[in-house]
């Protein structure tokens, strides 16, 4: 039987970009921008505060996503508690292509193991991992919500894997964020279900490419983030986000749909505010450092 821990756990788990132009549903990026949690067990009920981003539109019950997270890895771990009280501080935007809800899934797991005295032996990281990208349904997001940096992740034999790779120092990314979202399964939606096999093959090479520029070559960061699979067919959904992409790419800066969008990232090696000044009108901008670092509990 497991035992609870006394007091609140805390956790900070960072945003993250996934596909980051041809590496669809495989690469992801964690980056210097972090929603922070707090849990505590009580005698019985569930308590649950939201402030931040998305506050206004998310539940307060057992269907919030936290909740739903933490209850999946209690019962990995055996055991519920007999009451809950959640706090969370949103700082990363909601249905942006952030990784909002990875963030949340990753900080539901992670700070009901950290409830859990000697939670690490009934949860490996290993297993905490599977269970947060089962959660999700797929892991690139993820994958480096949990472990931070630069992660390629998939699925082999009935099983996710998370592969973490190195990132040029001289990287960094500032990410353009409008004021409407777009739902995942909508932006999914767009994409058809076969493409031509001379485009998956262009976007298996610039992947391959890609992962060798953010690793030690961003010279070769415009060319590694073209993309042929996802980011044209979502235009119906996001106009506003592929013509800032176009016209970025048009100017040299590497500039991807971030996940299923509507944000846009643009990698950079220089100084930040250049790119920061091309942020439209209405348009929040974000200067952001790769972050090494996945879920911290504290």
């Amino acid at each position: 039987m497991a035992t609870f821990v006394d007091g609140p756990v805390r956790v900070t788990v960072p945003a993250t970009s996934a596909n980051l132009g041809p590496g669809f549903d495989s690469l992801g990026l964690a980056l210097s921008l972090r929603d922070e949690l707090e849990a505590e067990v009580l005698a019985d009920g569930l308590v649950v505060d939201v402030e931040g981003s998305g506050a206004d539109g998310v539940p307060r019950d057992e269907t919030h996503l936290v909740v739903r997270s933490m209850r999946a890895a209690f019962e990995l771990m055996g055991e519920q508690p007999p009451g809950l009280r959640l706090t969370c501080h949103n700082r990363i935007p909601h249905a942006r292509g952030l990784g909002s809800s990875s963030a949340a899934i990753v900080a539901g797991v992670v700070l009901a193991r950290g409830l859990v005295a000697g939670g690490q032996l009934l949860a490996s990281d290993d297993a905490l991992f599977e269970l947060a990208a089962d959660l999700e349904g797929h892991p690139d997001n993820v994958a480096p919500a949990f472990y931070g940096g630069f992660v390629i992740s998939g699925r082999e034999d009935e099983r996710w894997y998370a592969v973490r790779a190195g990132v040029d120092p001289r990287i960094a990314a500032v990410v353009f964020v409008p004021p409407g979202g777009v739902e995942t399964k909508v932006a999914r939606g767009l994409l058809p279900a076969v493409v031509p096999h001379a485009d998956a093959a262009a976007n298996a090479g610039r992947a391959a490419l890609l992962v060798a520029a953010l690793t030690g070559q961003p010279e070769h960061l415009l060319a590694a983030t073209r993309d042929w699979l996802h980011q044209d067919q979502r235009e119906p959904a996001m106009p506003e986000t592929l013509a800032l992409v176009r016209r970025l790419r048009a100017e040299g800066v590497p500039a991807i749909v971030s996940g299923a969008g509507p944000t846009v990232l643009a990698f950079g090696t220089g100084d930040p505010a250049a790119l920061a000044g091309r942020c439209p009108q209405g348009w929040t901008c974000h200067a952001l450092a790769v972050d090494p670092a996945g879920a911290l509990l504290a």
